[in-house]
């Protein structure tokens, strides 16, 4: 296991020799160490002389070792490292496997452990995950390697929460296709015909390389595929023949990235939208996954004043200022009701937005006015599978125009402004002045509302989140998962794009701890502070992403909402039971995760991370945050265990 203490393969040329040492030996299993360190060190500075600046060149013995093919000084795997550094991906995170061995010691040897920088996991749902989060943080895409058929499977949710979160993430899997070269045992039951079948039902594309030339214009395609439009995983296939053979010949050429044009909706069809919102009585804005950075969040400002329309941001995404007056989110049931237009942006479930369907007894309940005249803007369409159900149901709606909402939203405020007439500009400015005053009967609402039981114990929810931001306020914060607490999201002052990073897309449980790990990677060469309210639950299924934050010294504040157990289900328990004209006592069988009680502290603090808690006592929160947020800004991670009540 890597030791953070030892010096990088860059800090002097006799730990290069060192830490080549052993190259390519387990590929031919007769070549001296000191001989594979040469060869690989020569390489490796003509492919990348920053990296091995000083090398010594082969010896005639070596020289003699390479010829009789005892060592193999141009892997195809160093081609791949050249391939993934022309696309700036700055971390691949892994959980190590055989099948991908050669590019993982191309990775840290040829390529120096830096873009990409390797990301050691403990679990693959952890890597992806990470990458998950970090992408969000970041606004670019971080590599996975995994095992193409068990590090695949073990993948698959977090993939599928990628997916429905409309997320880039390059994944390289490593899989043995010629039957005559697999190794026996192991490499012959961890071998697929087709890798990527796994996860071919949420993935965006993938593809299986033949060639070296072949996996260069492939994975450069996959990076425009995987950030354009509709975003989404891929997954390229690294063979590990193609691996671990050496390049015969002259080296492949990379092909450069060049970026699509952002897809902006049909321009004459955005102008009948923007008339018919010009001519609206009570129009809605509803914003989900609708902006992709601080510019996105400032054009719909822009189209909302431009209208004086509320805008209720459903969170997939930070797309609106919760400060701002037209910011209504909490009041969306009542505005989607007296609504006669709506315009949804990017979102996820429009027919949700506009029914609702009782439980368990499935009556559909229309929540709009029956000739609403709805608008969607979105690449919901473009990217739809069979299989899985995350598109929702059906919504017949008046106006729906491919396109991306960002990049769409200047072309409808464009319109708006320069046909708006005089007598509609006092009608939106009288909408003005009515929905300021919602906005503040809001916030009123919102701070009564969490002052209820603000010295209960279990703490409340509302306790811990307004705790959480008294002791975070002053500094650039991140809130990593931001659809956990509803506190949070009510009543911290949200202006940035980057403060509230959404929810995991497919509600996998899981995504929470390495998710907010990512985010904070990311977070950390962006000068920003990581904060995420981690459930007990959701840590429980990949608690080696904390060892991964302490071993890569990655900040992060974890404020544990500890409710003892699966609370959700124990809900849907009850509920059973009382159709059932049953005991509902019995409902946290099953459910909790108590008898005996979860030391979340000792589990973080064995793992490395400092931890304090449980914290029971709502007078002890503050101080212990304090603490908690003094070792993160030291630049480590730090979890406080926090006893709650359950929502």
């Amino acid at each position: 296991m890597h030791d953070q203490n030892k010096p990088s393969s860059a800090d002097t040329t006799s730990h290069q020799s060192a830490a080549t040492s052993g190259r390519r030996d387990f590929l031919k299993g007769v070549a001296t160490a000191s001989a594979a360190g040469v060869a690989m060190v020569q390489q490796a500075q003509a492919a990348a002389p920053a990296v091995n600046a000083g090398a010594a060149k082969l010896s005639d013995v070596d020289a003699k070792a390479v010829e009789s093919g005892r060592l193999i000084p141009r892997p195809g795997s160093d081609f791949m490292v050249d391939v993934i550094k022309s696309l700036n991906l700055e971390y691949v995170a892994a959980n190590p496997g055989s099948s991908f061995r050669s590019l993982h010691e191309s990775v840290v040897n040829y390529g120096g452990n830096k873009a990409p920088e390797l990301i050691t996991c403990l679990h693959e749902e952890s890597s992806v995950a990470i990458a998950h989060g970090y992408a969000k943080a970041a606004g670019k895409p971080m590599a996975v390697m995994a095992h193409g058929s068990v590090g695949f499977q073990h993948a698959a949710m977090a993939v599928y929460n990628a997916w429905c979160d409309r997320v880039p993430l390059i994944m390289f899997g490593g899989n043995g296709i010629d039957a005559d070269k697999r190794r026996p045992g192991t490499e012959w039951s961890h071998s697929v015909q087709d890798p990527a079948l796994l996860l071919r039902d949420y993935l965006k594309w993938d593809d299986a390389p033949g060639s070296l030339q072949h996996f260069a214009e492939s994975t450069v395609r996959a990076y425009r595929v995987a950030t354009t439009g509709q975003m989404g995983p891929v997954v390229i296939m690294a063979d590990i023949d193609l691996q671990e053979d050496a390049i015969h010949g002259k080296t492949p050429t990379i092909p450069k990235l060049r970026p699509t044009l952002p897809l902006q909706g049909d321009t004459g069809a955005l102008q009948e939208a923007a008339k018919l919102l010009l001519n609206a009585k009570n129009p809605v804005i509803l914003a989900d996954r609708a902006t992709r950075n601080q510019e996105g969040v400032k054009a719909l400002v822009k189209l909302a004043e431009s209208l004086q329309a509320p805008v209720v941001d459903l969170g997939g995404r930070m797309n609106f200022p919760n400060t701002h007056h037209l910011c209504l989110s909490d009041q969306k049931r009542a505005l989607v009701r007296d609504a006669d237009v709506i315009l949804m942006l990017e979102v996820y479930d429009p027919w949700g937005q506009v029914n609702g369907l009782s439980d368990p007894f499935k009556t559909v309940r229309p929540e709009a006015k029956a000739d609403v005249k709805i608008i969607t803007i979105g690449m919901n369409d473009v990217s739809i599978r069979s299989n899985y159900q995350d598109f929702q149901r059906f919504l017949s709606v008046e106006m729906a125009i491919p396109g991306e909402a960002q990049a769409s939203m200047p072309v409808l405020t464009d319109y708006i402004l320069k046909n708006t007439t005089s007598a509609q500009k006092t009608s939106f400015e009288a909408r003005r002045e009515l929905m300021k005053k919602r906005w503040e009967k809001q916030l009123q609402d919102a701070k009564e509302g969490a002052a209820l039981g603000w010295d209960a114990s279990p703490i409340s929810t509302a306790r811990l989140a307004m705790e959480t931001f008294e002791v975070i306020k002053n500094e650039p914060w991140c809130l990593a998962v931001s659809d956990r607490i509803a506190w949070a999201r009510k009543l911290w002052p949200t202006t940035q794009y980057h403060q509230m990073l959404g929810g995991s897309g497919g509600q996998g449980v899981g995504y929470g701890l390495p998710a907010s790990v990512g985010a904070a990677l990311a977070n950390k060469s962006l000068g920003r502070m990581t904060v995420t309210f981690q459930p007990d639950g959701d840590l429980l299924y990949a608690p080696g992403a904390l060892w991964t934050a302490a071993h890569h010294k990655i900040p992060l504040l974890m404020v544990m909402h500890n409710n003892g157990g699966y609370y959700q289900e124990v809900m849907h328990l009850q509920r059973m039971a009382s159709l059932h004209n049953r005991r509902t006592d019995q409902a946290w069988i099953g459910n909790s995760l108590r008898n005996p009680d979860i030391d979340f502290a000792k589990i973080a603090q064995g793992m490395g991370v400092w931890a304090e808690g449980p914290i029971k006592d709502p007078s002890q929160l503050k101080d212990a945050l304090q603490r908690a947020l003094a070792e993160v800004k030291q630049g480590r991670p730090a979890l406080l265990d926090v006893v709650c009540q359950a929502r």
